[in-house]
């Protein structure tokens, strides 16, 4: 079913943005006054738009070409975006396309036969923001719209507007806010009986013998973990009574739904409840964690998955092709790695994150917060060496991601486990391959990742016995040929950097594991500088910046979403400024070899390089297909402002085969780019400082860093994939 606005009346603010989209371009004007039917408008737009981009050769062949090349994506100047943009929606004008924000229907891609219809008969049922965005357009396309890329002075402005958890003034704020949640969580403590908790109060003793007693419990992780706050109103009442009355009602209604509330109370203590407060917002990418969104409450019941390769029919490959040996525990999307999930604690997680991409598992009651419940059962031990016979005898599979849920929860014994069944099919597969001929061996474990978003949750998590377990497991791995070993984590704010995450991450890197981030590129993160300031935070702890993606996901995270126009825009702009020079390659190649010097061997690099932070990271998106990427273009628009972008596969990496019968893979965006900004605005944001924003409509897909491929194999590898059915 296709939804057609022909009879929708424009509203009276629509028909005057019209009026003002012709009056800045007398051009476009006499074309549509002029021109007999829609075919017409076409045909001189599209003069137009040709016109501009003969100007540039690179442009033409950009255009022109199938999949873009890098080399001609690099030299596009600022008016080619607009006039390719405008070249695409014409080729694409009268495609339909599944819209998953008409209940089912599809949208029909025609931008300018929308105009038409609303200046010859005031119909067509644009929304304001769609001619914000046509009128952005045109202004980048006649030089009204500067690109405006800002200097190093300029983004290093920005990145000083942002506080972050190391700064002494934000310590003694937070050790306030701890006292203050220790007392409330006595009284809370007092309702356990013995046997229920080991945290129970001996009788007799004082409110203050107590309040000292459970600042040691403090450094316990599985203290937190006991006393997450599980409902809105304790949430309210740790936070100071800080909460207006309409977050209150949202939170009410989470819980009502049946939404899971899990926020330790740690991670609680990084909030600040003074609105006064010198570094007011700075916490903000924090609070949209905890602080559950409208959007995300009314579609909670009716998310799905947004990867294809997530849904998966025992018995048959998923959508990536690969034969996996459980649905629940593997799920894999490229030849070289594959993500593990155990039955263990590690499917839960210190907190939930809004922007979960496993939303629908929580939605399902898969995943969940009854910790109790997700200690191993008696027969994990026995599946997980079946999983360990599925990596063996796979011929491709040179990387292992641990995750969840997270990594981390699982206990000490469990994750030590898993790491030593790992450890012992990288042997098996080792000793087979010494048997197999040059051409026939397969790929042996290289490198082996730990998921983790604890380091910022909960970073007490990290104990000494941990990374002693993680240590040994390193030194003892090293001979069964693995040598990459990595802590991948996600903090999202610099407010999230705090002297126990600074801790958690030595630890790490004194045992041998480089830690590297994720970064989720919500509306809150995306803000000037903020990115940039994480960055250059955790380069002074000595983690690595890695890949920064965007939101994905339906109308359930339409809160958080920031535009992939922002994300080129960031890529672009903020981004240009951390690029080790071609001189220094070498030495951030060198970084992993010595984990435990990583922190002033980046400070060293940085310094030499004249640069603040490494941007090593590349922007992407999870198609809801196979992999990653962020090569696309602007093909279509909604008459509600919401861009239609059409996704290339990344051609830098090694895909599953299937991608070459799958094509492109469009997506209809969450938001336009107009309400992102009026969303900006109301962050406190000056919106002057994204103005250029409109004109970000491609993206190509940045080459990987030296530092994160694959050491080379010294023989030579089969041909033959294994596990995999088309």
């Amino acid at each position: 079913m296709t939804y057609y606005p022909e009879k929708i009346t424009l509203s009276a603010k629509s028909v005057s943005l019209m009026r003002k989209l012709l009056k800045e371009n007398p051009r476009l004007e006499k074309i549509y006054s002029t021109a007999r039917d829609i075919e017409e408008v076409r045909h001189e737009v599209r003069k137009w738009a040709e016109e501009v981009l003969n100007q540039n050769i690179h442009a033409k062949n950009y255009y022109e070409s199938d999949t873009g090349e890098f080399d001609n994506y690099k030299k596009l100047r600022w008016q080619d975006f607009a006039a390719i943009r405008i070249l695409d929606y014409l080729d694409n004008a009268g495609r339909e396309f599944p819209n998953p924000y008409l209940g089912g229907k599809n949208t029909i891609n025609e931008p300018f036969h929308i105009i038409w219809l609303g200046l010859k008969k005031g119909t067509g049922g644009a929304k304001p923001l769609f001619f914000h965005d046509i009128i952005n357009l045109f202004r980048q396309l006649t030089g009204q719209l500067p690109q405006e890329i800002p200097s190093r002075e300029k983004v290093e402005t920005w990145m000083d507007r942002w506080a972050d958890g190391l700064d002494e003034r934000i310590i003694r704020e937070r050790e306030e806010n701890k006292e203050r949640i220790i007392r409330i969580l006595v009284e809370n403590i007092e309702s356990c009986h013995p046997g229920e908790s080991k945290y129970v109060f001996e009788e007799g003793i004082t409110f203050e013998q107590k309040v000292e007693k459970v600042r040691k419990w403090w450094n316990d992780h599985n203290f937190h973990l006991r006393f997450a706050v599980r409902s809105p109103r304790l949430l309210n009442q740790l936070l100071d009574y800080s909460l207006d009355l309409d977050t209150q009602k949202i939170l009410e209604k989470a819980e009502e739904k049946g939404i899971p509330f899990f926020v330790n109370p740690y991670y609680l203590s990084l909030l600040s409840t003074k609105s006064d407060s010198f570094h007011v917002g700075s916490d903000m990418a924090i609070r949209h964690y905890v602080i559950y969104s409208k959007p995300l409450i009314d579609q909670f019941g009716n998310i799905e998955a947004w990867e294809k390769e997530d849904k998966v029919e025992p018995g048959k490959p998923n959508a990536a092709g690969w034969l996996l040996p459980s649905h629940s525990n593997v799920h894999r999307r490229y030849p070289e790695v594959a993500i593990m999930i155990p039955d263990t604690m590690g499917r839960a997680c210190g907190g939930l994150c809004v922007s979960c991409q496993r939303m629908y598992d929580f939605q399902r009651g898969n995943l969940n917060f009854d910790l109790d419940k997700l200690k191993p059962a008696a027969g994990w031990s026995k599946k997980l060496r079946k999983l360990m016979d599925y990596f063996e005898k796979d011929s491709q599979l040179r990387d292992i991601l641990i995750t969840g849920g997270d990594a981390l929860m699982s206990m000490d014994s469990s994750l030590e486990e898993i790491l030593n069944e790992v450890y012992n099919m990288a042997v098996r597969k080792r000793e087979a391959n010494s048997k197999r001929p040059q051409g026939e061996k397969y790929a042996e474990l290289q490198r082996i990742r730990l998921g983790s978003r604890l380091l910022a949750y909960l970073p007490q998590r990290v104990t000494q016995e941990l990374a002693d377990m993680l240590g040994r497991f390193r030194q003892k791995a090293k001979n069964a040929g693995i040598r990459q070993f990595v802590v991948q984590t996600h903090f999202e704010s610099p407010m999230e950097v705090t002297p126990e995450s600074k801790k958690a991450v030595e630890r790490l890197l004194k045992a041998g594991w480089i830690v590297t981030n994720q970064l989720v590129f919500t509306s809150a993160a995306s803000r000037r500088g903020h990115t940039a300031k994480l960055r250059k935070v955790l380069n002074d702890i000595g983690v690595i910046t890695y890949y920064t993606f965007s939101v994905k996901g339906y109308l359930e995270n339409t809160f958080n979403y920031a535009t992939n126009a922002r994300a080129v825009q960031e890529q672009i702009e903020e981004k240009c400024i951390g690029n080790v020079p071609e001189e220094f390659k070498n030495e951030a190649i060198s970084i992993q070899a010595s984990p435990s010097n990583i922190p002033e061997t980046l400070r060293k690099l940085r310094r030499k390089a004249g640069i603040p932070f490494i941007a090593t990271d590349r922007n992407v998106i999870n198609l809801p297909a196979v992999g990653k990427s962020q090569t696309f273009r602007t093909i279509g628009i909604t008459r509600y402002g919401r861009r239609i972008l059409e996704f290339d596969h990344d051609h830098t990496r090694w895909h599953s085969p299937i991608i070459n019968k799958m094509g492109k893979v469009t997506i209809i965006e969450s938001k336009p780019v107009g309400e992102y900004i009026n969303q900006l605005e109301e962050m406190g944001e000056n919106i002057d400082d994204y103005k250029s924003v409109w004109g970000y409509s491609i993206g190509h897909t940045e080459p990987r860093a030296p530092l994160f491929e694959y050491p080379d194999f010294d023989y030579e590898l089969t041909e033959e994939i294994t596990n995999f059915e088309i």
